[in-house]
């Protein structure tokens, strides 16, 4: 949708500079996800959800975040370990939504064993959810983006993109292989009015967070401030979560036209972990 300015509307275009672009969100329905999807949104966006979890609690999320910010907004519930179904969700966002003008991949799942004990179906499942899903998005989406002349994505990585922990094999090598996609896809749409960047966030405060706390306070024995502050954020030295709106404003940068000319970039969000 091309928009006609006058002077009645600055104010306008500048608060919401996503204003007639359509953003699919993998993984939205809660968390980091969810956070980015809100920040979209209120930027103007039309949003497409994806993800897990009960039904009428996420058709609840999608229409309060349609009723809040003014906006349009969908849900495709595809199994993003299934190539097919993530084709079914881009077709649906075309058919419902007028296509994909901003992707962000951020579906992600974790699990945490030593490589001579880690489960191969966990690795299968990993690198299917964290990093091929990411692949069949941008392939089904990127020559639309390239036709249009616009296009963003945002691949959510990890500080694990960018360095590695012990015990964390199959994901660590999934955030790595995010980076590398990210850098290759904004070559290939270096021409193009496309860009791909990643974020790479440390930790951020959410409610799966906050249950981790809870849980290794328990199995440790420890106060949870403790878990805080020599386990969760121990390789951050401003020892601080990130918040899911300080993720959610970055992702509104990258996608909006003030990020023109940021392309193949690794973002960290940590706290200044990768600055060691």
């Amino acid at each position: 949708m091309t928009m006609t300015l006058t002077k009645s509307d600055p104010v306008k275009t500048l608060a919401r500079p996503l204003e007639g672009k359509t953003a699919l969100v993998t993984g939205s329905t809660s968390g980091i996800g969810l956070g980015i999807a809100e920040a979209l949104a209120e930027a103007g966006a039309t949003i497409v959800l994806n993800g897990l979890g009960d039904a009428q609690a996420i058709e609840t999320t999608r229409t309060e975040l349609a009723d809040r910010h003014a906006v349009s907004a969908h849900f495709h519930g595809a199994d993003l370990s299934k190539p097919e179904a993530v084709e079914e969700m881009i077709r649906f966002a075309q058919d419902e939504a007028g296509g994909v003008d901003i992707l962000v991949n951020n579906a992600g799942i974790q699990y945490v064993a030593p490589i001579e004990e880690f489960p191969t179906v966990k690795w299968d499942a990993i690198l299917a959810i964290n990093l091929s899903s990411a692949f069949h998005t941008i392939r089904a989406v990127v020559a639309e983006m390239k036709a249009k002349g616009y296009g963003r994505i945002v691949n959510v990585a990890s500080a694990h993109g960018l360095v590695a922990s012990p015990f964390k094999s199959a994901y660590v090598a999934a955030k790595h292989g995010v980076v590398g996609l990210t850098k290759v896809v904004a070559l290939e749409s270096a021409e193009s009015g496309v860009t791909c960047n990643a974020i790479c966030p440390g930790y951020v405060w959410t409610p799966l967070v906050e249950k981790q706390i809870e849980d290794q306070a328990k199995a440790h024995g420890i106060s949870r401030e403790k878990v805080i502050s020599d386990v969760l954020l121990k390789s951050q030295p401003n020892k601080q979560f990130a918040t899911v709106e300080e993720i959610g404003a970055l992702a509104v940068f990258l996608s909006s036209p003030a990020g023109a000319s940021i392309t193949g970039t690794a973002l960290p969000v940590d706290g200044g972990w990768t600055a060691h």
